[in-house]
């Protein structure tokens, strides 16, 4: 895998990840990157796929386009604020959990040598939820690499 940038790690308690010349976001923010196999169509057309959003974003959760909204079948649910081919995505996100506040998820596509960058920041986290939705992503992002093959 090319080199990625996984804002968070140290704080998570996890090795510092291999970095190159991006600017990283702040530490107030959810930040994972993964170069993907694939060309930016290939990969935006897995992204907003059953079968992708079902890796990503959870099993059931279905994008339609801006303005509409999604459930997954574990609860987390939100709506597409903009939608953006082979570019970007951005959602209106919540856990599920009614004592937590909405959230929002960006993720955006870059042509590079090998593949796809894919992005993603999720901000508007708790502090104390940061840690365990940052091991998340990086868990889903790589699932869903693996679905890029």
């Amino acid at each position: 895998m090319s080199t990625f940038v996984q804002l968070g790690r140290v704080e998570a308690g996890l090795p510092p990840a291999l970095t190159d010349d991006d600017v990283v976001p702040g530490p107030q923010l959810v930040y994972v990157r993964r170069v993907l196999a694939g060309s930016a169509g290939h990969v935006w057309h897995i992204l907003v796929s059953p079968v992708g959003t079902s890796v990503w974003l959870g099993h059931g959760a279905v994008l339609r386009g801006e303005g509409h909204s999604f459930m997954s079948d574990e609860g987390e649910a939100g709506m597409v604020r903009s939608y953006h081919p082979l570019e970007q995505l951005r959602l209106s996100w919540h856990s599920g959990d009614a004592d937590d506040e909405p959230s929002l998820v960006e993720l955006d596509l870059t042509p590079v040598t090998g593949g796809t960058r894919l992005r993603l920041w999720h901000e508007g986290l708790p502090a104390e939820q940061r840690q365990r939705m940052q091991q998340e992503w990086e868990h889903r992002l790589d699932d869903f690499a693996q679905v890029c093959l």
